[in-house]
């Protein structure tokens, strides 16, 4: 799972990355060609790496994700 700096929460589950809001809503679910296995934030910020079975995705998003805290 990884969160947004909105606090969005992308985690992945049956047929893609499923999307909720800080409060627990469903905002929306990225549907990949395959399944993904994991996903994490790379580049500027605002991409997220989606890996699955037999590839890796990258997806441009409007808002960044949120640095971890070890950095």
């Amino acid at each position: 799972m990884k969160v947004d700096s909105l606090g969005n929460v992308y985690g992945t589950g049956p047929a893609g990355i499923w999307v909720f809001s800080a409060d627990g809503k469903h905002l929306g679910t990225i549907k990949p060609p395959e399944q993904p296995a994991n996903c994490g934030w790379g580049d500027d910020g605002k991409t997220l790496y989606i890996t699955a079975r037999t590839s890796v995705y990258r997806l441009k998003l409007a808002v960044a994700g949120e640095k971890p805290l070890y950095q």
